[in-house]
Protein backbone atom coordinates (compact mmCIF):
# COMPACT_ATOMS: atom_id res chain seq x y z
CA UNK A 1 0.00 0.00 0.00
CA UNK A 2 1.87 3.07 -1.26
CA UNK A 3 1.49 6.23 0.75
CA UNK A 4 1.43 9.89 -0.18
CA UNK A 5 2.92 12.58 2.05
CA UNK A 6 0.29 14.78 3.74
CA UNK A 7 0.17 18.61 3.61
CA UNK A 8 2.85 20.47 5.56
CA UNK A 9 2.65 23.38 8.02
CA UNK A 10 5.13 25.12 10.33
CA UNK A 11 4.78 26.00 14.00
CA UNK A 12 7.09 28.63 15.55
CA UNK A 13 7.27 28.89 19.34
CA UNK A 14 8.20 32.10 21.16
CA UNK A 15 8.66 31.18 24.84
CA UNK A 16 8.53 34.56 26.58
CA UNK A 17 5.65 36.46 28.20
CA UNK A 18 5.30 39.50 30.44
CA UNK A 19 3.58 37.48 33.18
CA UNK A 20 2.81 33.78 33.47
CA UNK A 21 -0.96 33.30 33.70
CA UNK A 22 -2.10 30.99 36.56
CA UNK A 23 -4.00 28.68 34.16
CA UNK A 24 -1.20 28.36 31.57
CA UNK A 25 0.66 25.06 31.17
CA UNK A 26 2.47 26.04 27.96
CA UNK A 27 6.23 26.47 27.72
CA UNK A 28 6.30 30.16 28.65
CA UNK A 29 8.74 32.14 30.76
CA UNK A 30 8.60 35.64 32.22
CA UNK A 31 11.38 37.85 30.90
CA UNK A 32 13.58 40.72 31.97
CA UNK A 33 14.92 41.31 28.47
CA UNK A 34 14.46 39.31 25.28
CA UNK A 35 17.51 38.28 23.19
CA UNK A 36 15.69 38.81 19.88
CA UNK A 37 18.70 38.52 17.59
CA UNK A 38 20.07 35.43 19.31
CA UNK A 39 16.65 33.76 19.20
CA UNK A 40 16.23 34.64 15.52
CA UNK A 41 19.60 33.06 14.74
CA UNK A 42 18.66 29.92 16.70
CA UNK A 43 15.30 29.60 14.92
CA UNK A 44 17.00 29.80 11.53
CA UNK A 45 19.52 27.10 12.50
CA UNK A 46 16.64 25.02 13.85
CA UNK A 47 14.61 25.17 10.63
CA UNK A 48 17.72 24.40 8.58
CA UNK A 49 17.96 21.13 10.51
CA UNK A 50 14.35 20.34 9.52
CA UNK A 51 14.71 20.83 5.77
CA UNK A 52 15.03 17.12 5.01
CA UNK A 53 11.53 16.64 6.47
CA UNK A 54 10.01 18.97 3.85
CA UNK A 55 10.55 16.38 1.12
CA UNK A 56 9.55 18.70 -1.70
CA UNK A 57 6.29 19.86 -0.15
CA UNK A 58 4.95 23.42 -0.15
CA UNK A 59 4.30 25.08 3.20
CA UNK A 60 0.53 25.68 3.52
CA UNK A 61 0.48 27.62 6.79
CA UNK A 62 2.62 29.06 9.58
CA UNK A 63 1.48 29.58 13.16
CA UNK A 64 3.48 31.65 15.65
CA UNK A 65 2.47 30.76 19.20
CA UNK A 66 3.80 31.08 22.71
CA UNK A 67 4.28 32.43 25.26
CA UNK A 68 3.35 35.81 23.90
CA UNK A 69 4.66 36.20 20.34
CA UNK A 70 3.66 39.87 20.29
CA UNK A 71 6.43 40.78 22.74
CA UNK A 72 8.78 40.45 19.74
CA UNK A 73 9.29 43.38 17.37
CA UNK A 74 7.98 43.75 13.85
CA UNK A 75 11.57 43.68 12.58
CA UNK A 76 12.05 40.27 14.21
CA UNK A 77 9.16 38.81 12.20
CA UNK A 78 10.13 40.60 9.01
CA UNK A 79 13.57 39.01 9.13
CA UNK A 80 12.29 35.62 10.27
CA UNK A 81 9.63 35.29 7.58
CA UNK A 82 11.97 36.54 4.87
CA UNK A 83 14.51 33.86 5.81
CA UNK A 84 11.85 31.16 6.04
CA UNK A 85 10.68 32.07 2.55
CA UNK A 86 14.25 31.60 1.31
CA UNK A 87 14.53 28.16 2.90
CA UNK A 88 11.02 26.78 2.39
CA UNK A 89 8.58 26.88 -0.53
CA UNK A 90 5.52 28.95 0.49
CA UNK A 91 2.07 28.35 -1.01
CA UNK A 92 0.82 31.40 -2.92
CA UNK A 93 -2.07 31.75 -0.47
CA UNK A 94 -0.15 30.74 2.66
CA UNK A 95 -1.92 31.51 5.95
CA UNK A 96 0.44 33.08 8.51
CA UNK A 97 -1.09 33.44 11.98
CA UNK A 98 0.38 35.09 15.05
CA UNK A 99 -1.00 35.06 18.59
CA UNK A 100 -1.04 38.49 20.21
CA UNK A 101 -2.04 40.00 23.53
CA UNK A 102 -4.35 43.02 23.45
CA UNK A 103 -2.14 45.31 25.54
CA UNK A 104 -1.52 48.78 24.14
CA UNK A 105 2.22 48.15 23.65
CA UNK A 106 1.55 45.21 21.36
CA UNK A 107 -1.34 46.91 19.54
CA UNK A 108 1.04 49.64 18.41
CA UNK A 109 3.06 46.96 16.60
CA UNK A 110 0.21 45.54 14.51
CA UNK A 111 1.13 47.49 11.37
CA UNK A 112 4.69 46.16 11.53
CA UNK A 113 3.43 42.61 11.92
CA UNK A 114 1.14 42.99 8.92
CA UNK A 115 3.98 44.48 6.85
CA UNK A 116 6.17 41.49 7.79
CA UNK A 117 3.70 39.17 6.05
CA UNK A 118 1.51 37.98 8.93
CA UNK A 119 -2.03 37.86 7.53
CA UNK A 120 -4.05 36.36 10.40
CA UNK A 121 -4.09 37.59 14.00
CA UNK A 122 -5.33 35.67 17.03
CA UNK A 123 -6.04 37.96 19.97
CA UNK A 124 -5.87 36.38 23.43
CA UNK A 125 -8.76 38.32 24.98
CA UNK A 126 -10.13 35.56 27.29
CA UNK A 127 -12.74 37.92 28.83
CA UNK A 128 -14.14 41.42 28.38
CA UNK A 129 -14.68 41.91 32.13
CA UNK A 130 -11.97 43.45 34.27
CA UNK A 131 -12.64 41.35 37.42
CA UNK A 132 -12.38 38.14 35.39
CA UNK A 133 -9.24 39.32 33.61
CA UNK A 134 -7.67 40.07 36.98
CA UNK A 135 -8.62 36.62 38.27
CA UNK A 136 -7.01 35.08 35.19
CA UNK A 137 -3.79 37.03 35.71
CA UNK A 138 -4.14 38.91 32.42
CA UNK A 139 -2.22 42.18 32.04
CA UNK A 140 -4.79 43.93 29.83
CA UNK A 141 -8.21 45.38 30.60
CA UNK A 142 -11.53 45.13 28.80
CA UNK A 143 -11.17 48.52 27.08
CA UNK A 144 -7.72 47.56 25.79
CA UNK A 145 -9.13 44.35 24.33
CA UNK A 146 -11.81 46.22 22.39
CA UNK A 147 -9.29 48.82 21.27
CA UNK A 148 -6.88 46.10 20.10
CA UNK A 149 -9.50 44.71 17.71
CA UNK A 150 -9.95 48.16 16.21
CA UNK A 151 -6.19 48.70 15.93
CA UNK A 152 -5.73 45.33 14.27
CA UNK A 153 -8.32 46.19 11.64
CA UNK A 154 -6.69 49.58 11.01
CA UNK A 155 -3.40 47.74 10.46
CA UNK A 156 -5.00 45.64 7.71
CA UNK A 157 -5.96 42.43 9.52
CA UNK A 158 -9.26 41.34 8.00
CA UNK A 159 -8.75 37.74 9.16
CA UNK A 160 -9.04 38.01 12.92
CA UNK A 161 -9.62 35.46 15.68
CA UNK A 162 -10.74 36.26 19.24
CA UNK A 163 -9.71 33.76 21.91
CA UNK A 164 -12.36 33.67 24.63
CA UNK A 165 -12.75 31.49 27.72
CA UNK A 166 -15.86 30.47 29.61
CA UNK A 167 -16.46 28.63 32.87
CA UNK A 168 -14.31 31.23 34.61
CA UNK A 169 -14.04 31.54 38.42
CA UNK A 170 -17.49 32.26 39.87
CA UNK A 171 -18.83 33.07 36.38
CA UNK A 172 -22.60 32.96 35.89
CA UNK A 173 -24.34 32.11 32.63
CA UNK A 174 -25.30 35.78 32.24
CA UNK A 175 -21.71 36.97 32.61
CA UNK A 176 -20.45 34.35 30.16
CA UNK A 177 -23.05 35.47 27.60
CA UNK A 178 -22.03 39.12 28.06
CA UNK A 179 -18.48 38.14 27.10
CA UNK A 180 -19.67 36.19 24.09
CA UNK A 181 -22.03 38.94 22.94
CA UNK A 182 -19.18 41.46 23.09
CA UNK A 183 -16.95 39.19 21.00
CA UNK A 184 -19.71 38.71 18.42
CA UNK A 185 -20.38 42.48 18.30
CA UNK A 186 -16.73 43.05 17.30
CA UNK A 187 -17.43 40.90 14.22
CA UNK A 188 -14.20 38.87 13.96
CA UNK A 189 -13.91 36.20 11.28
CA UNK A 190 -13.27 33.47 13.88
CA UNK A 191 -13.93 32.89 17.59
CA UNK A 192 -12.12 30.26 19.67
CA UNK A 193 -14.49 29.73 22.61
CA UNK A 194 -13.39 27.16 25.13
CA UNK A 195 -13.90 26.20 28.74
CA UNK A 196 -11.24 26.94 31.35
CA UNK A 197 -9.68 23.70 32.57
CA UNK A 198 -7.29 23.29 35.48
CA UNK A 199 -4.05 21.73 34.24
CA UNK A 200 -1.19 20.20 36.20
CA UNK A 201 1.92 22.33 36.75
CA UNK A 202 -0.05 25.59 36.92
CA UNK A 203 -0.71 28.03 39.73
CA UNK A 204 -4.45 27.23 39.52
CA UNK A 205 -3.63 23.54 40.04
CA UNK A 206 -1.77 24.34 43.26
CA UNK A 207 -4.44 26.77 44.44
CA UNK A 208 -7.69 26.02 42.57
CA UNK A 209 -10.22 28.82 42.10
CA UNK A 210 -13.95 28.30 42.63
CA UNK A 211 -15.35 27.31 39.24
CA UNK A 212 -19.03 27.25 38.21
CA UNK A 213 -21.02 24.07 38.97
CA UNK A 214 -21.63 21.55 36.19
CA UNK A 215 -25.22 22.64 35.52
CA UNK A 216 -24.04 26.23 34.95
CA UNK A 217 -21.24 25.04 32.66
CA UNK A 218 -23.76 23.01 30.64
CA UNK A 219 -26.13 25.97 30.37
CA UNK A 220 -23.28 28.24 29.24
CA UNK A 221 -22.26 25.75 26.55
CA UNK A 222 -25.78 25.24 25.19
CA UNK A 223 -26.78 28.91 25.21
CA UNK A 224 -23.45 30.05 23.81
CA UNK A 225 -23.46 27.61 20.91
CA UNK A 226 -26.97 28.74 19.95
CA UNK A 227 -25.93 32.39 20.16
CA UNK A 228 -22.85 31.82 17.97
CA UNK A 229 -24.85 29.94 15.36
CA UNK A 230 -27.45 32.72 15.20
CA UNK A 231 -24.64 35.23 14.62
CA UNK A 232 -23.27 33.27 11.65
CA UNK A 233 -20.38 31.51 13.41
CA UNK A 234 -20.52 27.85 12.45
CA UNK A 235 -18.93 25.40 14.86
CA UNK A 236 -16.51 23.21 12.93
CA UNK A 237 -14.39 21.87 15.81
CA UNK A 238 -14.81 21.34 19.56
CA UNK A 239 -13.96 24.96 20.43
CA UNK A 240 -13.70 26.69 17.03
CA UNK A 241 -16.40 28.82 15.37
CA UNK A 242 -15.93 30.60 12.07
CA UNK A 243 -17.64 32.73 9.49
CA UNK A 244 -18.01 31.04 6.11
CA UNK A 245 -14.60 30.22 4.59
CA UNK A 246 -12.67 31.52 7.62
CA UNK A 247 -11.77 28.28 9.38
CA UNK A 248 -8.20 28.23 10.74
CA UNK A 249 -6.33 26.41 7.98
CA UNK A 250 -3.31 25.73 10.18
CA UNK A 251 -5.39 24.04 12.86
CA UNK A 252 -7.42 22.17 10.26
CA UNK A 253 -4.15 20.60 9.11
CA UNK A 254 -3.52 19.36 12.67
CA UNK A 255 -7.02 17.94 12.97
CA UNK A 256 -6.83 16.27 9.56
CA UNK A 257 -3.63 14.52 10.66
CA UNK A 258 -1.40 16.59 8.42
CA UNK A 259 2.30 17.17 9.03
CA UNK A 260 3.93 20.13 10.76
CA UNK A 261 7.48 21.18 11.45
CA UNK A 262 8.05 22.63 14.92
CA UNK A 263 10.81 25.14 15.65
CA UNK A 264 11.59 27.12 18.78
CA UNK A 265 12.15 26.29 22.44
CA UNK A 266 9.84 23.44 23.42
CA UNK A 267 8.17 23.16 20.00
CA UNK A 268 6.69 19.83 18.88
CA UNK A 269 6.54 18.47 15.35
CA UNK A 270 4.92 15.61 13.44
CA UNK A 271 6.39 14.46 10.13
CA UNK A 272 5.62 11.53 7.89
CA UNK A 273 8.15 9.60 5.87
CA UNK A 274 7.94 6.76 3.36
CA UNK A 275 9.63 3.49 4.30
CA UNK A 276 11.22 0.99 1.93
CA UNK A 277 7.79 -0.50 1.16
CA UNK A 278 6.37 2.89 0.22
CA UNK A 279 4.18 3.04 3.35
CA UNK A 280 3.92 6.07 5.59
CA UNK A 281 5.59 6.16 8.98
CA UNK A 282 4.77 8.92 11.46
CA UNK A 283 7.51 10.52 13.56
CA UNK A 284 6.81 12.85 16.48
CA UNK A 285 9.53 14.99 18.04
CA UNK A 286 10.11 17.84 20.46
CA UNK A 287 12.74 20.56 20.83
CA UNK A 288 14.82 21.47 23.85
CA UNK A 289 12.50 23.32 26.23
CA UNK A 290 14.41 25.95 28.21
CA UNK A 291 15.17 29.17 26.28
CA UNK A 292 18.65 29.48 27.76
CA UNK A 293 19.50 25.98 26.48
CA UNK A 294 17.93 26.62 23.10
CA UNK A 295 20.06 29.74 22.62
CA UNK A 296 23.31 27.80 23.04
CA UNK A 297 25.00 26.47 19.88
CA UNK A 298 23.44 23.05 19.29
CA UNK A 299 24.28 20.28 16.88
CA UNK A 300 20.69 19.04 17.17
CA UNK A 301 17.65 20.92 18.51
CA UNK A 302 15.51 17.79 18.72
CA UNK A 303 15.79 16.20 22.15
CA UNK A 304 13.19 13.48 21.72
CA UNK A 305 11.94 11.51 18.71
CA UNK A 306 9.39 8.72 18.59
CA UNK A 307 8.18 6.69 15.65
CA UNK A 308 4.47 6.13 16.26
CA UNK A 309 3.77 2.39 16.43
CA UNK A 310 1.48 1.18 13.65
CA UNK A 311 -0.98 -0.20 16.20
CA UNK A 312 -1.25 3.29 17.76
CA UNK A 313 -1.98 5.10 14.49
CA UNK A 314 -5.78 4.50 14.54
CA UNK A 315 -6.06 6.19 17.95
CA UNK A 316 -3.73 9.05 16.95
CA UNK A 317 -5.68 9.63 13.73
CA UNK A 318 -9.14 9.47 15.35
CA UNK A 319 -8.05 11.65 18.27
CA UNK A 320 -7.57 14.46 15.76
CA UNK A 321 -10.17 14.01 13.04
CA UNK A 322 -13.09 13.33 15.38
CA UNK A 323 -12.65 16.79 16.90
CA UNK A 324 -14.06 18.13 13.61
CA UNK A 325 -17.85 18.37 13.46
CA UNK A 326 -17.85 17.16 9.85
CA UNK A 327 -15.07 14.66 10.45
CA UNK A 328 -13.32 13.38 7.33
CA UNK A 329 -13.99 10.94 4.52
CA UNK A 330 -13.07 7.32 5.23
CA UNK A 331 -10.31 7.20 2.61
CA UNK A 332 -8.29 9.81 4.52
CA UNK A 333 -7.52 7.17 7.16
CA UNK A 334 -5.52 5.15 4.66
CA UNK A 335 -4.07 8.25 3.00
CA UNK A 336 -2.60 9.46 6.31
CA UNK A 337 -1.61 6.11 7.91
CA UNK A 338 -1.07 3.61 5.05
CA UNK A 339 -3.34 1.26 7.00
CA UNK A 340 -6.54 -0.31 5.65
CA UNK A 341 -9.68 0.96 7.38
CA UNK A 342 -10.47 -2.64 8.29
CA UNK A 343 -7.98 -2.47 11.19
CA UNK A 344 -10.45 -0.16 12.96
CA UNK A 345 -13.63 -1.79 11.65
CA UNK A 346 -14.59 -3.52 14.91
CA UNK A 347 -14.47 -0.25 16.86
CA UNK A 348 -16.18 1.70 14.10
CA UNK A 349 -19.04 -0.78 13.89
CA UNK A 350 -19.57 -0.78 17.67
CA UNK A 351 -19.69 3.01 17.81
CA UNK A 352 -22.05 3.21 14.82
CA UNK A 353 -24.41 0.70 16.40
CA UNK A 354 -24.58 2.96 19.47
CA UNK A 355 -25.34 6.00 17.29
CA UNK A 356 -22.07 7.73 18.23
CA UNK A 357 -20.48 7.76 14.74
CA UNK A 358 -21.89 8.65 11.35
CA UNK A 359 -22.47 5.75 8.97
CA UNK A 360 -20.75 7.01 5.84
CA UNK A 361 -17.75 9.00 7.11
CA UNK A 362 -15.41 9.30 10.08
CA UNK A 363 -17.38 11.80 12.11
CA UNK A 364 -19.02 11.80 15.52
CA UNK A 365 -22.78 12.25 15.60
CA UNK A 366 -24.28 15.01 17.73
CA UNK A 367 -24.65 12.40 20.47
CA UNK A 368 -21.08 11.20 19.93
CA UNK A 369 -19.71 14.72 20.37
CA UNK A 370 -21.30 14.85 23.82
CA UNK A 371 -19.25 11.77 24.78
CA UNK A 372 -16.21 12.39 22.61
CA UNK A 373 -13.66 11.28 25.20
CA UNK A 374 -15.41 7.92 25.53
CA UNK A 375 -15.56 7.58 21.74
CA UNK A 376 -11.81 8.20 21.48
CA UNK A 377 -10.98 5.79 24.29
CA UNK A 378 -12.53 3.04 22.16
CA UNK A 379 -9.65 3.36 19.68
CA UNK A 380 -7.06 3.20 22.48
CA UNK A 381 -8.18 -0.26 23.59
Amino acid sequence: MTGKLPPLSLYVHTPWCVRKCPYCDFNSHEFQSIPEQAYLAALIKDVQQELDSVQGRTLQSIFVGGGTPSVMSGDFYQRLLAKLAELLPFADDIEITMEANPGTTEAARFEAYRAAGINRLSLGVQSFQDPQLKALGRIHGAKEAIRAVSEARKAGFDNLNIDLMHGLPKQSEALAMQDLEQAIALNPSHISWYQLTIEANTAFYSSPPVLPPDDTLWAIQETGQHKLAQAGFAQYEVSAYAKSGKQARHNLNYWQFGDYLGIGAGAHGKVSQLNDKGDLEVLRYRKTRMPEHYLKPMLKYRIGEELVAREDLPFEFMMNVLRLNEGVSEHLFTDRTSLPLEVAERNLSALREKGLLEQDRLAATAQGRLFLNSVLETFAE
